[in-house]
C-alpha cells in the first residue's frame, strides 16, 4: 500500500454515464480530477438498452446539455436514429428519443474524457473509502494505491457486489463479461451506511441475419432528425429503422411452463425489481388477460449483427430464452448472440443524501447513479453532473448548488430521492413533475443555460447563441403584443390572433412578417408561450405560492420531540433531515397538520433567538 504522489481536488470512482459527466464538470471548473473505472474499455458503457432519451428522460438530457453536460452532444454525434415522442399531445410531454451506435457512443465519450483538460483517467477498483475526521480523504484501489482528495464522488452503477442470473445458474458480475465490485460495499458499512438490495434487468440480443425483416413492421425515424444539444446544427448520420412485432400465446405457454426454472419465482432473486420495466415472465403471470405483448427490435450500431429486443427482458435459462423468442413472428430462426439476464447489486438508500447529493454521514462524499437505488443512463448521468458540480463547490467553500421542482426534472429528481428514498429502482416520469408545462423539453436552454454558463460549464460560443434565441423570443413578443391586425373582419392584437386555435405561428407570420425571420426553436417557444400563457401564468403562481414553505429553512441537528407529533412522524423527519418546511411536507406520511405544528416551533425559535 503506498499513497500516490499526485493530490486532486475530486476523486470520481466509475466511468459510467453518471461518473462521466461528474468527473467532466470537475475538470471543466478547474479541479483536478481522477477518473478511476475497473476497465477503460467500458467507459460510458449502454449495459442496457442502445438509446438515450424518451418521456421525462429526454428532459433531462436536455437539462445536463442546457447545463453543460455532454450527453447530448455525443448522442448526437454518435446516433443512429432520432425521434420526438408524443407530438399529437400538449408540449409538456413532448420529448425526444435517439437509437444509439453503442460501440460509437462508448468511443466517443472516452474520448471526450480523455481530451480534457485538468483530468486523469485510470483503471483501478476502488475498494476502500478514506476518511479522516469524517471528512473524506481519498480512495484505496485494489493494487493498494492510495489516491487522495477531499471530494470522492461514487458511481458504481450495478457493480457493488453483483450478482447474474441466468435460469439456475448464478455467478459473480457487476454486468455480462465484466468482475462485480468487491469491497466497497463492506467500506461504506464500516462507515455507518445501510445497505439494500435491488434488481434490474436485460432481455436477449438477436442476431440479424437471422431475422425475417419481411414480417416486421418497420418504424423509422423523423426526418430531419431532431437533435438533443442546443449547440448542434442538424444530425448528419445515417439513420436506421427499428422493428416492431409481438409475443403471443405459444411464447406465454412457454414462459408459464418454465416458471419453476425462473430465479424470479423460484425465490433465488432478493432484490427488488422495477415494476414500470417488468420481465416478459413477471408481464405473462400479472397480465395473464393481456394475448401479446410488444417487442421493440432495435439496432445496436452500424457495425454490429446484434439487435437489442425491448420488451422481453429475462432470466429464463438460455434454452427457454431460445424457445420463447422462436415463436415470436419474424424471429422463427433467430440465434441469440447474448442470453438475457437479470442482475442484483448493492445500493445505498438515498435518504442517507443532502439535496446536494453529498452523504450525510461523511463530508466530501457524494453517491450518484444507481448507487442511489435508481435505474436509467439519463438519470445518472444528471445525478453525477450535480454530483460533480457540488463537490467542486464543497471544495471551494461555496453553497451547494440545488435546482428546485419548479427548475428542472433533475430537480424533481433528486428531491423525490433525498426526501422520499426508494423501494423499487427509481425511473424519471412526467407524472412526477408537478409543473410540467414549465419543465418543457424546448425551453430547457431557457430554464438553466444561465446558470450552466455561470457555473462555467457552456462555452461562450454556445451562450451567444442562446443569448440571440432569447433576445429573439423576447422581441417577438413584444410585437405581437403591440402590433394589429384582422381576423375575420375583427381588428385585435397579434398575440391574441395567435391564441386562436386554428391559427399556428406560420399562418400569422406568413400575413404578418417580423423584420427578421426567427430560428425555428425562438419561433417554437414564441407559439407555446403564447398558446399556453394562461396555464403557463397559474403554474408559476402556483410555484410563488409554494415557494415560501422552501424558503423557510430547518436548521441542522432541529430536535422533532415537538408535541403533537407522533413518534412514527418524528422519525421519518429525524430520518430524512429536510433542509426545508417545503421538503418536510413532501416526506410521505407527513400531513399539513404536522407541518403547521413544526412552523409554530421554527417562528417561536425566531422569536427567542434560537
Amino acid at each position: 500500500m503506498y499513497r500516490y504522489s499526485k493530490k486532486y481536488d475530486v476523486i470520481v470512482v466509475g466511468a459510467g454515464h453518471a461518473g462521466c459527466e461528474a468527473a467532466l464538470a470537475s475538470a471543466r471548473m478547474g479541479m483536478s480530477t481522477l477518473l478511476l473505472t475497473m476497465n477503460l474499455d467500458s467507459v460510458a458503457q449502454m449495459s442496457c438498452n442502445p438509446a438515450i432519451g424518451g418521456l421525462a428522460k429526454g428532459h433531462i438530457v436536455k437539462e445536463i446539455d442546457a447545463l453543460g453536460g455532454e450527453m447530448g452532444k455525443v448522442i448526437d454525434k454518435t446516433g443512429i436514429q432520432f425521434r420526438r415522442l408524443n407530438m399529437s399531445k400538449g408540449p409538456a410531454v413532448r420529448a425526444t428519443r435517439a437509437q444509439a451506435d453503442k460501440a460509437w457512443y462508448r468511443r466517443a465519450m472516452k474520448e471526450t474524457v480523455e481530451a480534457q483538460k485538468g483530468m486523469d483517467l485510470k483503471q483501478g477498483m476502488g475498494v476502500k473509502i478514506l476518511v479522516e475526521h469524517g471528512l473524506a480523504a481519498g480512495i484505496e484501489d485494489h493494487l493498494g494505491i492510495q489516491y487522495s482528495a477531499p471530494a470522492v464522488v461514487l458511481t458504481t452503477g450495478t457493480f457493488l457486489n453483483g450478482l447474474i442470473h441466468i435460469g439456475e445458474s448464478h455467478f459473480p458480475a457487476g454486468r455480462a463479461g465484466e468482475f462485480p465490485a468487491r469491497g466497497l460495499s463492506e467500506s461504506l458499512l464500516e462507515l455507518g451506511f445501510p445497505i439494500g438490495r435491488l434488481k434490474t434487468g436485460t432481455p436477449p440480443r438477436i442476431d440479424a441475419k437471422t431475422i425475417n425483416f419481411q414480417m416486421l413492421r418497420p418504424q423509422p425515424g423523423d426526418d430531419p432528425p431532431p437533435p438533443f444539444s442546443f449547440s448542434t446544427e442538424r444530425i448528419t448520420n445515417r439513420q436506421l429503422p427499428c422493428y416492431i412485432t409481438y409475443t403471443n400465446e405459444k411464447t406465454h405457454e412457454i414462459i408459464l411452463g418454465s416458471l419453476d426454472r425462473s430465479p424470479l419465482y423460484s425465490g433465488t432473486i432478493k432484490g427488488i425489481g422495477p415494476r414500470y420495466c417488468p420481465s416478459i415472465e413477471d408481464k405473462v403471470v400479472r397480465f395473464a388477460d393481456k394475448e401479446r405483448h410488444q417487442v421493440f427490435l432495435e439496432p445496436e450500431g452500424y457495425d454490429t449483427s446484434e439487435y437489442y429486443a425491448n420488451g422481453i427482458s429475462t432470466s429464463l435459462p438460455a434454452d427457454v430464452q431460445l424457445a420463447l423468442v422462436r415463436t415470436i413472428e419474424g424471429l422463427e430462426n433467430a440465434e441469440l448472440m447474448r442470453p438475457g439476464y437479470a442482475i442484483e447489486y448493492d445500493y445505498v438508500p438515498p435518504t442517507e443524501l443532502l439535496p446536494s447529493l453529498m452523504t450525510k454521514r461523511v463530508e466530501g462524499l457524494f453517491h450518484a447513479g444507481q448507487i442511489n437505488g435508481t435505474s436509467g443512463y439519463e438519470e445518472a448521468a444528471g445525478q453525477g453532473l450535480i454530483a460533480g458540480i457540488n463537490a467542486v463547490h464543497f471544495v471551494r467553500g461555496l453553497e451547494p448548488f440545488v435546482l428546485g421542482r419548479d427548475e428542472a426534472y433533475i430537480g424533481v429528481m433528486i428531491d423525490d430521492l433525498v426526501t422520499k428514498g426508494v423501494d423499487e429502482p427509481f425511473r424519471m416520469f412526467t407524472s412526477r413533475a408537478e409543473y410540467r408545462l414549465l419543465l418543457r423539453e424546448d425551453n430547457a436552454d431557457i430554464r438553466l443555460m444561465d446558470r450552466g454558463f455561470t457555473l462555467g460549464l457552456v462555452s461562450d460560443e454556445v451562450y451567444r447563441k442562446f443569448l440571440k434565441k432569447r433576445e429573439q423570443v423576447d422581441k417577438e413578443l413584444a410585437r405581437l403584443e403591440g402590433a394589429k391586425g384582422e381576423m375575420a373582419g375583427e381588428a385585435m392584437s397579434l398575440k391574441e390572433m395567435l391564441k386562436r386555435p386554428e391559427t399556428g405561428y406560420a399562418d400569422l407570420i406568413g400575413k404578418y412578417p417580423p423584420d427578421e425571420a426567427l430560428d425555428p426553436a425562438a419561433a417554437l417557444q414564441v407559439e407555446i408561450l403564447v398558446k399556453y400563457e394562461g396555464y403557463i401564468k397559474r403554474q408559476a403562481a402556483e410555484v410563488e405560492r409554494l415557494k415560501r414553505y422552501d424558503e423557510k429553512l430547518i436548521p441542522r441537528g432541529f430536535d422533532y420531540s415537538l408535541p403533537g407529533l407522533s413518534r412514527e412522524v418524528r422519525e421519518k423527519l429525524a430520518k430524512v433531515g429536510p433542509r426545508s418546511v417545503g421538503q418536510a411536507g413532501r416526506i410521505p406520511g407527513i400531513t399539513p397538520a404536522a407541518v403547521a405544528i413544526i412552523l409554530v416551533a421554527l417562528e417561536k425559535g425566531r422569536r427567542n433567538g434560537t
